[in-house]
């Protein structure tokens, strides 16, 4: 029997209430994650997709990504920070958007990132390689409503270090004491946290924790945990844990 049957019975059969879904991601190098996120969110249930990807890539994308957006691209290939217009105007369209990664670690993209979250407050997903862009503002993800953040245990570490949180988390610690510093760090913070330790996959928000058997390590790193859950999210936007947990399932 899975866990929150309802949020699965619940999923909108129509596209026009299944929620819009706006990715943000890749490089002129590589937009795997893009390309993938896009496929799963639409067989997920999402509503509409669209993507927003450096304009380097306009004579790459595949012509089955239909709705492509492009924004200004630095030097080293990813967005550069006066995408910001066209990343602002797409969220408005959107009911939740999704910072899959592969966006080149590049500080300007950095700089994109953070002055749109010191604006944007609908659903956000961020993963992958997008987490560690904003690790030298921890506190514009852990302290912002409606985030969820899909993690590698080793960037869950850097924001609880990124934020003096005073529980220190290392690789060899227990599972039940990773629960218990997950369920006080987001009984202080706002933001749900998924992560992997070891063979368990771990949700946290406001407290609640939830774990499960987890053999598909590359479901997270390649991005389809969080593309799941960003979908799942968007008609359940009122419940971000329960929403991930079915995704799950």
């Amino acid at each position: 029997m899975p866990l929150f049957p309802e949020i699965e019975w619940n999923k909108p059969e129509r596209k026009n209430q299944a929620g819009k879904l706006l990715i943000v991601g890749g490089n002129k190098l590589g937009f795997a994650a893009v390309a993938e996120g896009y496929q799963t969110a639409l067989e997920t249930g999402a509503g509409e997709v669209k993507v927003l990807v450096p304009d380097a890539l306009k004579k790459t994308m595949p012509k089955t990504l239909t709705d492509v957006l492009y924004g200004p691209t630095t030097v080293s290939g990813g967005l550069s920070k006066e995408s910001l217009p066209e990343l602002k105007a797409a969220a408005v369209w959107a009911n939740g958007v999704l910072l899959i990664g592969d966006a080149s670690r590049n500080s300007e993209t950095a700089i994109l990132y953070e002055q749109f979250l010191q604006s944007y407050t609908g659903l956000l997903t961020v993963t992958r390689d997008a987490v560690d862009l904003v690790k030298n503002n921890p506190n514009l993800l852990i302290e912002r409503e409606d985030t969820l953040i899909v993690a590698s245990f080793a960037q869950v570490q850097k924001l609880f270090q990124g934020v003096y949180y005073p529980k220190m988390l290392t690789f060899n610690m227990q599972l039940l004491q990773l629960i218990e510093a997950l369920h006080k760090f987001t009984v202080t913070y706002p933001c749900t946290i998924t992560t992997l330790h070891k063979d368990t996959i771990i949700i946290a928000s406001g407290g609640e924790v939830v774990t499960q058997q987890w053999d598909q390590p590359m479901a997270i790193w390649r991005g389809s945990v969080a593309t799941r859950a960003a979908s799942y999210w968007l008609w359940n936007p009122n419940d971000s844990l329960k929403s991930v947990v079915a995704s799950l399932q």
